[in-house]
């Protein structure tokens, strides 16, 4: 076997809120047989299999009685390409941020809106992640994924992944799918997603009049690098709520109450409301107990200063949706996965 398998491994290197906890069994893959062999290894001594990616949308609130496979696949390749659309594949553990950056240099345009996301690419679907108006079904060609309820590997298009906000089929039936490869379809034509006011305000201040992909992916790792803390200096998970979605009614009566509510019509009829505006306005923002806390720029953020456990910083977040329910009758869900 190929597979390396340590024993009760510190799990807070691997996950972004710094978060200390141990797992029973822990192993990088390095390829699909390493996934394969994680996964008979994981039945031989009758453990969970728990897949890991960037950590990065993680909560871990305790020891994990689990083999941790971390995945570390990494390439990257053109799959296809007519000239004008371009389909590029990239492993499960490559780094989102730096494949984004990959692809820009390539000369291709679809993920500049998706920079400076934490994570891998493996997870991305998982979460359909998205940011300044873009999300994964965006620009997504398709994915390799193993079975393990079957043993065999599986190609998924677009109707399939059952993609909704911060949601997916991969999401909903956690565990069944290992995600192997991604596929994304990007273009040489340039046509910017530009709706969001502070992507617009900051080209106009560097007098970017006409903007490249590259030019848009330095604006929005601007936006995010003053909006949010790095992880590598406070422990955070990025967005801990998602932007909860009310009826028209439910928006209305809000807007009569406060003035300045932060709130996005959809297609549907329905409103999307900003979780950091709520938040925020419960007063939350900068808010502290022990080592867990709301960060003091961006309210949706909740932070591990030092030495919070998980559970301190999920009991922070029910706090938190306990009261923003009370006060504008919103429910709030919490937007990275609890192990």
């Amino acid at each position: 076997m190929s597979l390396s398998i340590e024993l009760n491994r510190s799990l807070k290197p691997f996950n972004t809120l710094a978060v200390e906890a141990s797992a029973a069994r822990f192993a990088e893959a390095h390829s699909d047989q390493d996934v394969i062999e994680a996964l008979a290894e994981s039945r031989q001594l009758n453990l969970p299999l728990w897949i890991l990616g960037g950590g990065s949308n993680l909560v871990i609130t305790g020891d994990v009685n689990a083999l941790v496979l971390r995945m570390g696949t990494l390439g990257i390749r053109i799959i296809e390409d007519d000239g004008e659309r371009v389909v590029v594949e990239a492993a499960a553990g490559e780094p989102w941020h730096p494949f984004v950056l990959h692809c820009l240099e390539l000369g291709l345009c679809g993920l500049e809106n998706l920079s400076l996301i934490p994570g891998t690419v493996g997870a991305a679907p998982i979460q359909n992640v998205g940011a300044y108006g873009v999300e994964i079904k965006d620009v997504f060609a398709g994915l390799t994924a193993l079975d393990r309820e079957t043993g065999s590997t599986v190609d998924f298009e677009l109707a399939a992944c059952e993609f909704g906000y911060r949601e997916s089929l991969f999401k909903r039936q956690a565990g069944r799918f290992i995600i192997l490869r991604v596929r994304f379809l990007l273009t040489r034509s340039i046509n910017l997603r530009l709706d969001y006011g502070p992507v617009r305000q900051w080209l106009q201040q560097h007098a970017i009049l006409s903007p490249t992909p590259m030019d848009v992916s330095r604006a929005i790792s601007a936006i995010r690098s003053e909006k949010l803390p790095d992880p590598k200096i406070l422990g955070n998970a990025g967005s801990f709520f998602k932007n909860p979605v009310v009826s028209e009614s439910v928006a209305e009566a809000l807007r009569r109450r406060y003035a300045d509510l932060v709130a996005f019509p959809q297609d549907d009829g329905q409103v999307k409301l900003a979780a950091g505006w709520l938040i925020e306005k419960a007063g939350w923002k900068g808010y502290r107990n022990g080592d867990a806390g709301v960060h003091g720029l961006q309210a949706l953020v909740l932070v591990n200063y030092g030495h919070a456990t998980g559970r301190q910083i999920l009991a922070l977040a029910r706090e938190i949706q306990a009261d923003i329910a009370e006060r504008f009758g919103v429910q709030l869900e919490v937007e990275p996965n609890i192990l």
